[in-house]
């Protein structure tokens, strides 16, 4: 079946789909709602707002590099609906206690609580690295083959357009608004959790590896010893420490270089959702099903050439008078607005075409018993690059390059993923 959107109606996908979903919208409204309360309301400097945002983004990945080889195993070891139930009651522990931290920060003691918030961002990542093998590695074992590519594709539509929705509500509500919304949609997706069919272990029961170091080197060693897996997941890597460059600059860009509100610097961020959106289900029309990197070195040399566009599109801002911000109303009368937001879009359209075969060939190369596992690895590296990029942006802030040239370095990060898409299309197909 190749009509993706059939697969709504099926119990064994709607329940996975729509806890994702609202994993993915918490996630992304409490971390965008920390990052614009902090930027806008708290720090007072351009260089140190890149720097909190960078921190955020790896405080956010970090326990994908750390926990990631644990979470495979205990994917490919137990049910995994019943490891999303788990997760799924930690989340609403998680959202009270950075609905604490909101609270403290409302009580006059703003630097404590974006600390706890942050704390918070820390722990939706570790309960991010045990959700995300099992929404790709039980793909397999609910669908059908001819089902899988249209599966991950909606999923990774549902993600960004979690993002997006995300994006837009953090950007219009306040940080007291967000935390107890966050709250609620925790509780509702506990209980979709609690409806997603089970899905126990394929193969045997494994020895689990508690040590995060050498469970992390073993389980990329066993994976990317793979010629296939191996440029996958590179290619995969490549692309999200690109995302992860880019999502940083995005919220100062928008304040500092394009002098806008808090409420554009999250349209910008939603427009890039809604691209990677609406590339996913592109490639998959394009593909029919079929798991192939045909598509992906031009897809990302594509993004590469808007990137380049937005960059010069940002030198030639015309900025609000000194001491003033575009609010959304004026910033979407300004004419060079439309430009730069059709351009964001062609970003995020090339990067989600880019992106979602590729996690096809990690689902169907290995057998269903090591699809988490291989997730959990894909996982590990990706946030390795991920945090590389946050430091990367951090570093060259310190050293006074403008975001324009920032945007710059990104492009040059897209050949080289052309390149690997390349190498592994040649290998595959």
């Amino acid at each position: 079946m190749n009509n993706a959107l059939g697969l709504l109606k099926e119990r064994r996908f709607l329940p996975l789909f729509v806890t994702q979903f609202l994993g993915a919208f918490n996630d992304n409204l409490f971390k965008t709602a920390m990052v614009l309360f902090a930027t806008y309301q708290v720090l007072n400097n351009p260089e140190t707002e890149f720097i909190f945002n960078a921190l955020a983004t790896g405080a956010a990945l970090l326990p994908f590099v750390i926990l990631s080889a644990l979470s495979g195993q205990l994917a490919d070891t137990y049910d995994k609906a019943q490891i999303i139930r788990i997760v799924k009651t930690a989340e609403i522990g998680i959202m009270i206690f950075g609905g604490c931290g909101i609270i403290v920060a409302h009580f006059g003691y703003p630097m404590v609580g974006v600390g706890m918030m942050l704390g918070a961002v820390l722990m939706l990542g570790t309960h991010s690295t045990f959700f995300g093998p099992i929404k790709y590695a039980i793909l397999p074992q609910h669908l059908k083959e001819d089902e899988v590519l249209g599966g991950t594709g909606m999923v990774e539509a549902a993600t960004y357009l979690s993002i997006l929705l995300g994006t837009v509500v953090a950007g219009w509500v306040s940080i007291e608004t967000a935390g107890w919304l966050t709250l609620i949609v925790a509780v509702i997706g506990w209980f979709t959790g609690r409806m997603v069919p089970a899905a126990p272990r394929q193969g045997a029961k494994l020895k689990l590896n508690f040590n995060p170091f050498t469970a992390s080197w073993r389980l990329i060693g066993n994976t990317m010893h793979i010629p296939r897996l191996f440029w996958a997941i590179c290619a995969i890597s490549f692309f999200w420490t690109m995302g992860a460059v880019l999502i940083v600059i995005f919220t100062p860009l928008a304040k500092n270089v394009l002098t806008s509100t808090k409420e554009v610097a999250s349209l910008m961020i939603a427009t890039f959702s809604v691209g990677v959106a609406i590339g996913s289900v592109i490639i998959n029309a394009m593909l029919k099903g079929e798991i192939s990197a045909k598509y992906s070195p031009v897809s990302v040399i594509a993004m590469a050439a808007f990137i380049v566009a937005f960059s010069f599109e940002s030198r030639f801002w015309v900025p609000a008078p000194a001491g003033e911000l575009y609010d959304m109303v004026s910033f979407i009368l300004m004419p060079q607005a439309w430009l730069v937001l059709a351009t964001l879009m062609a970003i995020a359209i090339a990067g989600g075409m880019f992106v979602v075969p590729l996690y096809a060939f990690l689902t169907t190369t290995v057998t269903k018993d090591q699809t988490a596992r291989t997730v959990a690895a894909n996982n590990i590296v990706n946030a390795f690059g991920m945090v590389l990029g946050a430091l990367m942006v951090m570093a060259i802030t310190w050293l006074k390059v403008a975001p324009a040239n920032q945007l710059l370095f990104v492009a040059g990060m897209a050949i080289i993923s052309a390149w690997i898409a390349q190498k592994l299309h040649r290998i595959c197909d």
